[in-house]
């Protein structure tokens, strides 16, 4: 009778591991089925550019960063703009006095081309001097 009681000792000890694992089975694809994955884009910070907005007209344009004045034979250029004929001092002065207004702090590079008159020369000075324009630079042209 010894020998009967430890067989179904071992016999109750054993579990069957078939349901387990359906069960096991069942509840992954339960979770797998009802998750609601993130919408990990819904949470990105994307800021997408507007349309520029125009300047209100009452706004002051900055000043060029460094004028360009370049002296030649007939004709004075200032910042790509050329002032030539009877009255190209008289316009080139205007264009100054413009820009001094919105600053006199700007840097003006002077270009002279070798051939030309001093006197060239000393009306830009005389006009830059005229409306409070300091800070100058004179290179002479190759």
């Amino acid at each position: 009778m010894a020998k009967n009681k430890k067989r179904t000792a071992s016999s109750a000890a054993e579990l069957e591991m078939t349901p387990m694992i359906d069960v096991v089975f069942q509840l992954l694809i339960y979770f797998v089925v009802t998750m609601k994955p993130m919408d990990i884009a819904a949470h990105l910070d994307v800021f997408s550019p507007g349309a520029p907005r125009p300047p209100p007209d009452s706004e002051i344009v900055d000043p060029p960063e460094m004028l360009r004045i370049m002296i030649h034979q007939e004709s004075y250029v200032v910042n790509e703009r050329v002032f030539d004929g009877a009255q190209q001092a008289q316009q080139m002065r205007n264009v100054l006095a413009r820009l001094a207004a919105m600053s006199t702090d700007q840097t003006i590079m002077i270009h002279v081309h070798p051939q030309t008159d001093h006197s060239r020369l000393v009306e830009v000075l005389d006009g830059c001097a005229s409306v409070g324009l300091t800070n100058l630079s004179i290179v002479t042209l190759n």
